[in-house]
């Protein structure tokens, strides 16, 4: 009688937790919307009595360390930005996009160590992204000085709108004139994603922890088609401004190294966009293999969040050099010399004019 009275409860509680391991259906909103074997790695199998591999342990230090020095190289050079260039609307714009790949670092970084995060942190980094390509094209305005010295200095030349990633099978697209109105479109195509994108990321976020958004789910029936659809068609008509207005100053900021700057923007859009599509695409086909605790398609996350990192602190070094070295106060003064210039010939003009009636 007395080792009969505490077997029902032993029995309840496996009954209680294998009730739970055999039901697919009761998992958290996060499990069902990632799958069940991604959790947190190093505590499960801190569980099982397994520890991680010294090859592991330097890898996940090194990447860090990356990761860190990339910040690091970032937070000297907004130091350097504040010091050596005035407060204006173009110093905010350098800032917004030399920080993109040290921002990509971080986030990967954390989806690195906390796979849970993964989905918050890709979330994270695609908001940042969409509003650096707004960004991107008021830096490449800002270098004339702002938006009427840039209508002044294109004022009635044209500009080519058949390029890509939109138009550039269309050729036969007359170009238009530079006006305030086409600025404003170029500038509101660009506005629309920044705007866009984190709206529906928090609808994605919202659907995520109700359990009813599923990133693997592309199934007429799931929202992840429609919403990667939408995201899809609103960045390509993003990039379609980008690239008219750097083929439009291309030629007169050469001595402002925006060709090499658009040629990091494009190499960081390709890398953080179509790097992870590709991963996730191999893995969805069966060619990434499983590896406990992480399924095909978490496995391949976790290995584009590697390959990120490093790519990362690369581009960060290089943005230096292209970045970091060209704004001072002297080449700052040298901006826009076609404006500079048409604007004293404006100024000796009047001087003469006003001359000329005082002595009348």
């Amino acid at each position: 009688m007395e080792r009969s009275e505490p077997l029902p409860e032993i029995e309840l509680e496996e009954d209680e937790s294998s009730s739970e391991d055999e039901n697919p259906e009761v998992r958290k909103p996060h499990e069902a919307a990632e799958g069940p074997f991604e959790h947190d790695h190093i505590m499960e199998e801190g569980r099982h009595g397994r520890y991680l591999s010294v090859s592991t342990i330097i890898l996940y230090t090194v990447l860090t360390l990356m990761a860190v020095i990339a910040n690091l190289v970032y937070f000297e050079e907004v130091i350097y930005l504040i010091r050596k260039v005035p407060a204006t609307n173009q110093r905010a714009t350098i800032m917004w996009v030399s920080g993109i790949s040290s921002v990509i670092a971080s986030t990967s970084c954390v989806g690195m160590w906390i796979p849970l995060a993964s989905i918050i942190t890709d979330l994270t980094t695609a908001v940042y992204f969409a509003i650096v390509i707004h960004k991107f094209q008021e830096m490449m305005i800002e270098e004339f000085g702002g938006d009427a010295a840039f209508l002044k200095h294109c004022e009635n030349t044209l500009v080519t709108i058949s390029t890509g990633p939109c138009c550039c099978c269309c050729p036969c697209l007359p170009a238009v004139k530079t006006s305030r109105r086409l600025m404003f479109m170029l500038k509101l195509g660009t506005f629309q994603l920044a705007f866009l994108r984190p709206v529906l990321m928090i609808l994605t976020l919202v659907l995520w922890v109700n359990g009813t958004f599923s990133p693997n789910d592309f199934s007429p029936s799931g929202p992840a088609i429609w919403i990667n659809i939408l995201l899809g068609i609103s960045t390509v008509v993003a990039l379609w401004p980008v690239s008219i207005v750097f083929n439009k100053v291309k030629g007169e900021l050469r001595n402002q190294k925006i060709i090499p700057k658009f040629i990091l923007f494009k190499i960081s859009f390709i890398l953080n966009q179509l790097q992870a599509l590709i991963i996730n695409i191999t893995a969805m086909a069966g060619g990434i293999a499983c590896a406990p605790p992480f399924s095909p398609t978490a496995r391949g996350a976790y290995m584009n969040q590697q390959l990120l990192i490093m790519e990362m602190f690369i581009i960060t070094l290089i943005s230096q050099i292209y970045y970091r070295r060209k704004y001072n106060l002297q080449e700052i003064n040298e901006m826009q010399p076609t404006v500079k210039i048409q604007d004293a010939q404006n100024h000796v003009n009047g001087t003469i004019k006003e001359g000329e009636s005082s002595h009348v």
